[in-house]
């Protein structure tokens, strides 16, 4: 029941993880591609998915997950029903197109005594995102945000085609490194060959269902947003999102929410916008940034809930 259980688990984490987190870092890319076959841009995620995994796995003595779950052992008691429950709630939420953490939602359930760290380095990520979003679009680059909008719909020289596919890989790649953990936390610390190419199968799979599917409901955050459909703005967006990211690495190997890092670089971003653009309103900004942040604040409070409530109740079921 315990293998079953562990494979039942990687299934629900994978699929969710991929519809909820995945959308937020591939989804300008999708937005600004919609004119391509999904297949190819599946086929570019996809090489960059099968490269960042396999060095992982080589490098870290058969983890995939670039030794990001040291401090998240797995169950004495190996997986039960307890560890499924997360992954089934962040199911749900997608389905209704809200961006939860993930990291909270499924790490914490494996050790709740790190959850401070983790949101201690996701609200600094948060906070960094949204300053540097606001400052570079507001001052850095604000008469290109200005030409952009001029121009949308003309055509785009082909070096900004290559420029966003090189900012996308580079994006992508750097939230695989950092949200690996999520999903590789219900499957042994040491991967064996056939059990990492399964793994590696499965995610797949789940990414081209994404791709075929342009997103889901999660990619609804994304398109609401100004002029995320034009591949230079994107591309912009992108290489930001990849720095922070990347920074926010090296810092340290704790797990942290890429969507929490997401949500505050396209808060800064559409605040600086509105207040040089003047459209939409600062207010109606103002709306739908705070709108994301209860979204984000709501995904907090399950984590938390199933965290610390989870395992007395399994505990008291006799588990």
């Amino acid at each position: 029941m315990g293998d079953i259980l562990m494979v039942a688990g990687f299934l629900l984490a994978a699929y969710s993880i991929v519809a909820n987190d995945a959308i937020q870092t591939l989804g300008t890319f999708i937005s600004s591609n919609h004119h391509r076959p999904w297949w190819l841009l599946w086929a570019f995620a996809s090489a960059i998915l099968v490269i960042v995994l396999l060095y992982g796995w080589f490098s870290h003595g058969g983890d995939p997950a670039y030794g990001r779950l040291e401090k998240f052992p797995m169950p004495e008691q190996g997986i039960t029903w307890l560890y499924v429950i997360p992954p089934l709630a962040i199911l749900i939420l997608t389905r209704y197109g809200i961006p939860v953490s993930t990291t909270f939602l499924v790490l914490s359930v494996f050790a709740a005594g790190n959850v401070q760290s983790m949101l201690s380095k996701s609200g600094l990520g948060y906070a960094v995102a949204f300053v540097v979003a606001l400052f570079t679009y507001r001052f850095v680059i604000r008469h290109l945000t200005e030409y952009f909008d001029r121009t949308y719909g003309n055509p785009v020289p082909a070096y900004w085609i290559a420029l966003q596919w090189a900012s996308t890989g580079f994006l992508w790649s750097q939230w695989l490194i950092q949200d690996l953990a999520n999903i590789y936390a219900y499957l042994p610390r040491e991967l064996d060959g056939q059990q990492f190419f399964l793994s590696l199968l499965v995610l797949l799979v789940l990414h081209a269902w994404i791709f075929k599917t342009a997103g889901g409901a999660i990619q609804r955050i994304v398109t609401t947003k100004t002029g995320t459909v034009d591949i230079r703005a994107a591309t912009i967006i992108d290489f930001i999102y990849a720095i922070i990211l990347f920074v926010f690495k090296e810092m340290s190997s704790i797990p942290m929410s890429t969507t929490w890092v997401f949500l505050g670089l396209l808060a800064g971003r559409e605040f600086a916008i509105s207040m040089h653009m003047f459209t939409p309103s600062t207010r109606e900004t103002a709306r739908v940034v705070m709108s994301d942040a209860m979204k984000a604040m709501l995904g907090l409070a399950v984590s938390l809930l199933l965290a610390f409530g989870l395992p007395p109740l399994f505990r008291m079921l006799g588990g």
